[in-house]
């Protein structure tokens, strides 16, 4: 599959949030919806990344629905953090180049994303920087390479998603660069407590 393909992580435990991020509402749907949404035009394949099913705090799929368009992968067990549920993800999706993001991300634009697919080239990813932080849950990578290097993370022990970019050929990609499709880069805005969720509303139906 030649087109870009998009992976949503939405098994985590929400912790710091104390509620199922994926289900909080956002106008007249919810968060996750809201990001699938967002994708669905811009990309070939849509994979989801739940938890296990009996672990989960409320049914994903009941929320969104049966979607002919959607992939949806399970962890193998709950809770095993961010490099397992990504390489879980690449291994459900077909297109050689993803896009990956979290959950958490209700100001998501899919024409940052779909950029950073084009800036892989002959990379094995796109990985933005922002505020110096990179941001290996809103970048775009070449699944087969990116998939061996998780791989080669998990065999190690490394837990912390971030060091992939030292283990592939990564593009990082500066705020300036992304700013003519986001210019107050608020793809990139997550929400991880309720002060962020009551942000996010107030930014995307008025009041800021």
């Amino acid at each position: 599959m030649s087109d870009p393909g998009a992976i949503i992580l939405a098994g985590g435990r929400s912790s710091r949030m104390g509620l199922p991020k994926a289900a909080l509402p956002f106008g007249a749907t919810t968060v996750l919806e809201r990001i699938l949404d967002e994708l669905r035009p811009a990309f070939a394949e849509l994979v989801l990344v739940l938890a296990p099913e009996a672990d989960e705090p409320f049914s994903i799929e009941r929320l969104i629905g049966k979607r002919a368009d959607l992939i949806v992968a399970r962890d193998a067990a709950p809770w095993t953090g961010p490099v397992a549920a990504l390489a879980r993800g690449f291994s459900a999706a077909r297109a050689d180049i993803v896009f990956a993001c979290s959950c958490d991300l209700p100001l998501l634009n899919a024409r940052v994303a779909t950029s950073l697919c084009a800036m892989v080239e002959s990379h094995d990813a796109a990985i933005p920087e922002i505020n110096g932080y990179p941001q290996p849950l809103h970048a775009a990578y070449r699944r087969e390479r990116s998939a061996r290097a998780l791989a080669a993370m998990t065999a190690a022990g490394e837990a912390r998603l971030g060091a992939i970019a030292e283990r592939i050929d990564a593009r990082r990609v500066g705020a300036a660069e992304l700013r003519p499709f986001d210019p107050e880069l608020l793809s990139f805005f997550d929400i991880d407590t309720a002060a962020d969720y009551t942000r996010a509303l107030r930014i995307a139906f008025g009041g800021e």
